[in-house]
């Protein structure tokens, strides 16, 4: 593989210049606002300390920038990935104690090693295997999970059951004492944030402010947010009144090293390791794809494994969580103006500052702080027209929408993701065992056929065409050969019997000895089988076997051809209008 390949980072080092560098300094600054109060919040919903967010959003944006594709991409901490490491360590060790934590970067470590393991086997193609439909209703309900997690933090309840069921009944009861004063800054934080987003920007710009600097004022809205509860609470001394706050973050970067490592803990976490690197891989590549077609780059999501897996790696070599890339950041990033991944070097640098001179200021921060930015983010996640369109389009897709909803909500993020992985392969199974098949007639006048349901065409009671839409392997030959022998069980006087391959582009081993079967017992019963249309990859293969030599038939360029040699023998092709 080419140092390119590699290293795609090669790629804007050589052009590299002072504009450039203007632009995306500008937009690092202003990702490092937007970063450190989501990363502190993004660590409290992991169950990590605070610094942990901070120590997971240095290295790994300088490794991702080093082997990353997207220019614009935005690595760090995200949401749905914290909730899913806050469900994998749960069943490992205690929040708080060092076994969780260390836990915690093992698993970031073993997502870098699969991920980058799946780049270097070219294994990309199978995020497609994921349905998007089943995507969009996984991270649904898990942002609804995250939103409803965060109501202790922002009301300082305690619940014996912080299961969604245990936090609903407590909720419904008169048993759950509330902080007034932390209740007051929570709600106080999240009405300013709900109102900052929903209608801030659109002040801005009637005060006068440029469409482009009010977005991006809006998206640094919870850093003001920050400043303003650490003010109050360090002033007032909350805490004393029963406000949760971070506490003591400590000064300095993190320090590097191999995660402590024993069998039964890799046993424990892989699955849950792999469940965390398709969400995000699958989450990572869908944004850099979008936000790469605005600047008409290309993402090669093999070397995404590869970026993100070094990135997660370099978050566990640093002490943090399993990180990807962030949609909300990702857009900040490219509406700032970033040119080259330099944005995030640049952004790891500053954050690296606030690490080492700025965390004793943060000592005040209000956790009801940091759950209200939670809440406000996730619910931008919140997707539940899916259930709807899906409805209105394909029943099946509804059926798969519903149920990894439903088992996100009820059992938990890994048993939600899982069901939505099966239930993803299930749909391509059931779609592909089950090929489009249609039986084709000659268009008056020219050389096309089309569907017979579907247009008024001509066809010949001795011939039975049929177009196949799928290419043929083990899951779906059978299904070719039940509608062959159906059509002619129910047609006695059909003589001939021709498939269309145009749209045929593999036949594996296991569809080859369904064709030969099928070509025997058409010939037994004095039936001739043809191919028409045949691609030349698929008639390369067909001819390396001694199939051609035994077919009744015989293979035509076109279906055109087929169908008029076919009459022209069969002494009917006056009757036809060609």
């Amino acid at each position: 593989m080419s140092q390119l390949s590699w290293l795609p980072c090669a790629r804007w080092v050589r052009t590299y210049n002072g504009d450039t560098f203007k632009n995306d300094m500008v937009a690092a600054i202003i990702v490092a606002i937007m970063l450190i109060p989501q990363s502190l919040a993004y660590a409290l919903l992991a169950g990590l300390p605070a610094e942990i967010g901070l120590y997971s959003s240095i290295l790994p944006l300088v490794f991702y920038a080093l082997f990353g594709t997207s220019t614009t991409l935005s690595v760090g901490p995200v949401a749905v990935a914290s909730l899913m490491t806050a469900s994998a360590l749960a069943s490992v060790a205690a929040q708080g104690t060092a076994d969780y934590l260390s836990a915690a970067v093992v698993l970031a470590g073993l997502s870098g090693l699969i991920l980058l393991i799946s780049g270097v086997f070219r294994l990309g193609f199978m995020a497609s295997f994921l349905s998007h439909s089943v995507v969009s209703a996984f991270i649904s309900a898990s942002a609804i999970v995250i939103a409803l997690t965060q109501i202790r933090h922002i009301t300082g309840a305690q619940f014996d059951d912080e299961s969604l069921f245990g936090m609903f009944k407590a909720l419904t009861s008169s048993g759950v004492e509330v902080n007034i004063s932390t209740t007051v800054i929570g709600l106080s934080v999240l009405t300013y944030l709900w109102l900052i987003r929903s209608r801030g920007k659109s002040l801005l710009v009637y005060l006068g402010v440029s469409d482009k600097t009010a977005s991006l004022v809006v998206k640094s809205a919870p850093v003001l947010a920050v400043i303003l509860t650490i003010t109050v609470t360090a002033l007032y001394s909350l805490d004393a009144s029963g406000v949760a706050i971070v506490g003591k973050i400590p000064e300095g970067l993190p320090s590097l090293g191999l995660p402590t490592i024993s069998i039964e803990l890799v046993k424990t976490l892989f699955v849950p390791a792999c469940l965390i690197s398709i969400i995000g891989f699958v989450e990572s590549i869908s944004v850099g794809r979008t936000l790469g077609a605005k600047k008409r780059q290309r993402i090669d999501e093999n070397q995404e494994l590869i970026g993100l897996g070094t990135a997660n790696l370099a978050s566990s070599f640093s002490g943090g969580f399993p990180v990807t890339g962030g949609f909300s950041r990702s857009v900040v990033n490219f509406d700032a103006g970033a040119v080259t991944q330099a944005s995030s070097i640049f952004a790891a640098i500053f954050i690296a500052l606030v690490s080492v001179f700025l965390t004793p200021y943060l000592y005040s921060l209000p956790k009801a702080t940091l759950a209200a930015t939670i809440i406000v983010a996730v619910l931008g996640l919140v997707d539940l027209s899916v259930i709807r369109k899906t409805w209105d389009y394909s029943k099946s897709d509804w059926l798969a929408v519903m149920l990894t909803l439903s088992m996100t909500l009820i059992f938990g993020v890994e048993i939600g993701v899982s069901c939505g992985v099966l239930v993803s392969l299930c749909l391509h199974l059931y779609r592909t065992s089950r090929p489009h098949i249609a039986e084709v007639g000659l268009v008056d006048g020219t050389e096309h056929f089309r569907n017979v349901v579907r247009y008024k065409v001509t066809t010949l009671p001795d011939i039975l065409s049929l177009r196949v839409d799928e290419s043929l392997f083990f899951a779906n030959a059978s299904a070719l050969e039940e509608k062959v022998l159906s059509e002619i069980f129910s047609r006695d006087e059909i003589s001939h019997v021709v498939l269309v391959f145009s749209a045929v582009n593999e036949v594996d081993y296991s569809a080859l000895e369904v064709l030969e079967l099928l070509n025997n017992q058409l010939y037994e019963q004095g039936i001739c089988l043809h191919l028409s249309e045949v691609k030349g990859p698929v008639l390369d293969k067909l001819r390396a076997t001694d199939f051609l030599a035994h077919l009744s038939g015989y293979i035509y360029l076109t279906q055109f051809s087929a169908f008029k040699d076919i009459a022209s023998r069969l002494g009917e092709s006056q009757s036809l209008n060609v």
